[in-house]
């Protein structure tokens, strides 16, 4: 599991929180034990790695209200909460509002334990999509602008001899900035390439020099 993943537990009783840091420790899973959930918001960082345990009846602010100040501050972080039998309904709103999964009380430590790991590969693999798209955003941007309206006509589905006298230009002309567009954006294919403009989504703006 990568270091920089942590599991913030929040619970506002002491002996729950200090048996599941021992017991995610034990894993080797790093682990953040909070009192309240104004105490994690207070210190947590909005980039943080890794993913959220929290009990859903606590005083204060309890877990469904977490999950409603996840959402406001834009924290992308898998939250697991835990409940007693009797609380299965709120469980079942906090799925709602965005929780990854739900635990009931007595939980057997395995069980804890796989969704503690299926969350965190959830929080890294949304990490490095993110990752993924910034990088693509950055190859984009390093573009000139005769690239930039190549890259735009070809992302439209236009041809070759269409972009060339959109931009008053020769279809030889277009195929050179097409071949240096492939090298820049490290695209293996023009369908990869075009993906690869999609999946950044910064081919909505308008383009430069227009």
């Amino acid at each position: 599991m990568p270091r920089d993943l942590v599991v913030h537990v929040i619970d506002d009783d002491i002996a729950v929180r200090q048996s599941l840091a021992f017991l995610l420790a034990s894993a080797g899973i790093s682990t953040r034990v909070y009192e309240s959930a104004h105490s994690f918001l207070d210190s947590v960082a909005l980039k943080a790695a890794g993913c959220i345990v929290t009990d859903i009846r606590m005083p204060g602010m309890d877990g469904l209200d977490l999950l409603r100040e996840l959402a406001r501050r834009q924290l992308s972080l898998p939250t697991i909460v835990i409940t007693g039998h009797a609380d299965v309904p709120l469980a079942v709103e906090a799925m709602r509002l965005g929780a990854v999964d739900f635990i009931e009380k007595p939980f057997d430590d395995e069980g804890f334990l796989a969704a503690i790991r299926a969350a965190l590969v959830r929080q890294e693999e949304r990490v490095r999509g993110e990752d993924h798209v910034t990088s693509i955003r950055q190859r984009i941007a390093s573009l000139s602008e005769r690239e930039d309206q190549v890259l735009r006509g070809l992302v439209a589905g236009q041809q070759n001899k269409v972009i060339a006298a959109n931009l008053a230009i020769s279809p030889r002309t277009v195929e050179i900035y097409r071949a240096h567009l492939m090298t820049k954006m490290q695209a293996a294919s023009l369908p990869e390439l075009v993906r690869m403009a999609m999946i950044a989504g910064t081919l909505d703006t308008p383009s430069r020099g227009t």
